[in-house]
């Protein structure tokens, strides 16, 4: 039995109109996705993933369809909105391609990111930022998040390289036996086979990333994926050129970020400033 195929929302995004446009004109064309894939030397499943709008679109898609469906350049025009856009389900696919990443690399400039954090810190920032939830929808969040950590056990664990703004460790979250806590279990991770963590010192003063948050994920296909977020909002950027903008961003940060050694002592003084 042929499965359903997968529901678009045209309306909403533009990476589904042109999913919806590129099978509605194959259809009209009396075309399988093996047919499309033999004519414009495409992997069937790569189109299978345009096509259902489950992957950002290949730079040179948009061309190549255009030519074989006799379009006129509209899916160059398509390519051009949708490399843009933010990802209608960007925080789901987020946590998919995380679970497919070989490295992560993160910077954060106002909290330890979700991977590393303790139980007890991430509560206290659930709460904090969800006023309005009741306690059992908080256990459900703090659970959820401590389940990613489960990414970092396991022979096929990323490896983890996290840069963190020294505000970090110097705003403290919770009562202070909270964040001598979390900062007790970053010290681990600080220089191990498995990660690296830095501290960008406030010496440095301004960078391309400050406000924000970054995540890098290589995945283990050896692409790569960005993902940037402000107070309320993330997104999603799977274009090449845009990833890469965002990888300079990070490396020159890493470059003037302090060594691992000078980071353990960093953090070691953070916790004996911390009132008992």
């Amino acid at each position: 039995m042929t499965p359903r195929p997968r529901e678009l929302t045209p309306d909403r995004s533009v990476r589904h109109l042109f999913g919806a446009e590129m099978r509605r004109l194959r259809e009209q064309a009396g075309m399988s996705l093996e047919d499309l894939a033999a004519v414009i030397r495409y992997s069937r499943s790569a189109l299978h993933r345009y096509e259902t709008a489950q992957a950002m679109i290949a730079p040179d898609l948009a061309d190549k369809l255009d030519a074989a469906f006799g379009t006129d350049g509209l899916f160059a025009k398509l390519y051009a909105l949708a490399r843009n856009e933010v990802h209608p389900d960007k925080y789901r696919r987020r946590m998919e391609l995380e679970a497919r990443a070989v490295t992560i690399e993160e910077y954060s400039g106002h909290t330890v990111p979700g991977l590393a954090q303790t139980e007890a810190y991430a509560r206290e920032l659930l709460r904090q930022g969800n006023p309005e939830s009741t306690a059992a929808e908080i256990d459900e969040k703090v659970a959820a998040r401590m389940g990613r950590r489960s990414l970092l056990q396991g022979p096929a664990r990323p490896y983890l390289s996290v840069i963190l703004d020294e505000g970090v460790l110097r705003r403290t979250i919770g009562a202070p036996e909270v964040m001598r806590a979390q900062l007790e279990a970053l010290l681990p991770l600080v220089d191990s086979p498995v990660g690296i963590i830095q501290v960008l010192p406030f010496k440095h003063g301004a960078h391309a990333l400050l406000g924000g948050s970054l995540t890098l994920l290589t995945l283990d296909n050896g692409t790569s994926v960005a993902y940037e977020e402000s107070i309320t909002t993330g997104q999603l950027l799977e274009d090449a050129a845009n990833v890469a903008r965002h990888r300079r961003a990070y490396d020159v940060m890493r470059a003037n970020a302090l060594s691992p050694r000078e980071t353990g002592a960093l953090i070691a003084s953070a916790m004996e400033a911390l009132p008992t």
